[in-house]
């Protein structure tokens, strides 16, 4: 088993002593999502597929936040914020602004990218090194800019 899905079953027992069905309810809805991936793809999630699952979980509620307060609804962004919280704390650290330049024009060198042709063979690169450390879109569009998109 995973370092993280270990952290994860031993929270949910902690959580469970101490009483705090909030934060139980995500960590429940956490590893029902990694339990979910590992029957359809027939394996054992690793640490960086953990962290993928958890990046779109938290991909998804920021849109649901989108979505309720487009319509009015902020009590339930608030609850969808506080489970953000939650999930983010089982991600890595996030990377600063300047280290994701640093790595953007990294992997725009190591690819010898010239031109937003090229975009996908650099976001190929990016991705395992920023995920979960960093939104996706944000990545993307710093990299089309990068590349004089």
């Amino acid at each position: 088993m995973s370092a993280l899905k270990e952290r994860l079953q031993a929270d949910m027992k902690t959580a469970m002593k101490a009483g705090e069905k909030d934060r139980l309810g995500v960590i429940r809805l956490i590893m029902a999502a990694i339990k979910q991936r590992e029957v359809d793809e027939r394996i054992a999630l690793d640490d960086t597929q953990v962290i993928a699952v958890l990046d779109k979980m938290v991909k998804q509620r920021r849109e649901a936040i989108a979505q309720y307060q487009a319509g009015g609804r902020e009590d339930l962004a608030a609850v969808e914020k506080d489970e953000i919280k939650i999930i983010q704390s089982y991600l890595p650290e996030p990377l600063s602004d300047a280290d994701l330049q640093a790595l953007i024009r990294d992997a725009i060198a190591e690819t010898g990218a010239s031109g937003i042709a090229a975009m996908g063979k650099v976001m190929a690169l990016l991705k395992p090194k920023v995920q979960g450390r960093a939104d996706l879109s944000e990545v993307s569009a710093k990299v089309k800019a990068a590349l004089g998109g």
